[in-house]
């Protein structure tokens, strides 16, 4: 072999060395960066389902919450239909907003105390009995009824004839019907013949045992206060609480083997659900050491954003006031945008503690096959309200609660 042709061999072996090197390197990088959480505690509960293209997050989180509690308190894992409750909660938000000259929120978006309103009121089925599937879609795809269903009350409040027929309401429920089907008056399950009524009894269930929290300073705390917020279409009442003793029933809840229902806001740009994380980045105070402080001072205030919300790994965060809470509520920062079910307690790889959060979007192709996980100062700022069984909340605060 020529001496050139070796030293090309040379090179040639060396440059793809090196490149191999360069791109293990690259891959080693790539593989450290992001958040790392390690579960602490978690609490039984079900399987994540999928809301899909509908508005119906309240539902589901409602009957997750349901769900895991009855899997604390009988062993048995039930699978709930959340177009029941959707069915009955639409039917019924459609009397009201007809008797309120149209003046009240219509549409997909509910609380979760709506679950519990039709657990009481009409008891509650299976999924297999009423899959809410009647529209030749395989997922919950709700964009067309809710448009029908919207247009339909407005031309009964509009009403040409000036006064109301005797069976517009029944007509409303049809079209619910052709939608979600028929609610079944009596079912099948596990080889047992049930009502609505009789299985919602059969599981033992006792919705006077839960209570909703919140934590705002507008309001008196340790009395109830009626929620303003457009989804709270009921004006059901909630109990207020300071700051820290909201997220004192969350730990005490969980610790105890409770899960939390959680209604909150994800729009925040500290979210993200590709990443699976929710964090409130302090953008006043970055990580920062050294030479990379003075990198920092000399990126323009967009390319600090960027670099704040590339979710990377752990970021100093925000310290949240109740004073921070009520100005993004009283400014529409923070609104009645989603609920999950808090399932239990993380930490990255820092250690900073997370709150893992169960969600409604599906499995498929999830980096946490369909959680995520928000750290305290997101819960701190983002949270609606809480719903929890009473004896999940600590003694002292039972007290100033009067029970």
């Amino acid at each position: 072999m020529k001496r050139k042709s070796i030293a090309f061999l040379i090179m040639a072996v060396l440059f793809i060395s090196v490149s191999a090197f360069a791109q293990n390197e690259d891959k080693k990088d790539d593989d450290e960066k992001g958040f790392k959480f390690k579960d602490k505690e978690v609490v039984d509960h079900t399987s994540v389902k999928n809301q899909y293209r509908s508005g119906t997050c309240w539902s589901f989180s409602g009957l997750a919450f349901v769900e895991a509690e009855l899997y604390r308190t009988t062993g048995k894992e039930y699978d709930l239909s959340e177009m029941f409750v959707v069915s009955h909660t639409y039917s019924d938000k459609a009397e009201k907003y007809v008797r309120m000259h149209g003046n009240l929120t219509f549409g997909a978006g509910a609380e979760g105390t709506d679950v519990f309103r039709v657990w009481e009121k009409y008891g509650m089925v299976p999924e297999t009995s009423c899959s809410g599937l009647n529209y030749g879609e395989e997922k919950h795809t709700h964009g067309e009824m809710d448009e029908v269903l919207q247009a339909y009350v407005d031309a009964i409040v509009k009403n040409k004839n000036k006064k109301l027929t005797s069976v517009w309401h029944e007509g409303f429920d049809k079209v619910l019907d052709t939608y979600l089907g028929e609610i079944p008056e009596k079912f099948e399950y596990e080889g047992v013949e049930y009502t609505p009524r009789k299985f919602a009894d059969m599981t033992g269930l006792d919705v006077t045992d839960y209570i909703e929290l919140t934590s705002y300073s507008h309001r008196p705390y340790h009395e109830e206060f009626v929620m303003e917020i457009p989804d709270n279409w009921l004006w059901a009442p909630i109990w207020n609480l300071t700051l820290d003793e909201m997220m004192d029933v969350i730990d005490h809840a969980i610790k105890k083997g409770y899960t939390v229902n959680w209604g909150a806001d994800v729009s925040n740009k500290g979210f993200s659900w590709k990443k699976g994380v929710a964090i409130i980045p302090d953008e006043e105070k970055p990580d920062l050491s050294g030479t990379e402080k003075e990198k920092w001072e000399a990126l323009t205030a967009k390319e600090k954003q960027k670099a704040l919300y590339k979710f990377d790994g752990p970021v100093p965060e925000k310290e949240i006031t109740p004073e921070m809470r009520q100005e993004h509520y009283d400014n529409y920062q923070v609104t009645d945008d989603h609920g999950m079910l808090l399932v239990g307690i993380a930490e990255d790889q820092d250690g900073n503690k997370f709150y893992k959060v169960k969600n409604s979007w599906g499995t498929d192709g999830h980096i946490y096959d369909g959680y995520f996980y928000a750290s305290i100062a997101f819960v701190k700022l983002q949270t609606i309200g809480i719903a929890v069984h009473k004896d999940a909340i600590p003694k002292d605060i039972r007290k100033k609660l009067g029970m």
